[in-house]
């Protein structure tokens, strides 16, 4: 493929719904949780969902940024349309709990302002995300 193709190949897989991402989620974020406010969490490669209604469109997976890039959905009640930067850290040694995540923007007007949004700080988990804590997660039960 010549190179003056790839932002059209770009474009149509956007447009298709499919989304190119930058690398690929690690495991530890993939499945069903519940986080520790009681709320029920499904994230796959291309999708996370806070349940039952809000759907975040994932762009952009940066495992060794410890975060992604998603499109709000334009049938989310709150922010539809915008973008999100979703942070996370592992919590080893602190069961139920095997991650935490913050959500650093979630009203971005372009992918690139909610890439640019560096609130997270995983060095203080309990204030870390703009004064308030990483909500914690933990594999919900079968």
């Amino acid at each position: 493929m010549t190179p003056h193709r790839l932002p059209l190949l770009a474009a149509l897989l956007f447009l298709s719904g499919c989304s190119l991402h930058a690398g690929a989620p690690p495991a530890l974020v993939l499945g069903d949780f519940v986080d520790d406010y009681g709320i029920a969490h499904r994230i796959t490669a291309e999708e996370w969902r806070q349940l039952p209604d809000t759907r975040y469109r994932v762009v952009r997976w940066d495992a060794r940024g410890q975060y992604l890039i998603a499109r709000n959905d334009a049938a989310n009640a709150a922010d539809p349309g915008l973008w999100t930067r979703i942070d996370w850290m592992a919590l080893p040694g602190m069961p139920p709990y095997a991650w935490a995540f913050c959500l650093s923007a979630y009203a971005a007007k372009t992918q690139a302002n909610a890439e640019s949004t560096r609130i997270a700080r995983r060095d203080t988990p309990k204030t870390g995300c703009n004064g308030y804590p990483f909500s914690r997660m933990r594999r919900a039960a079968r």
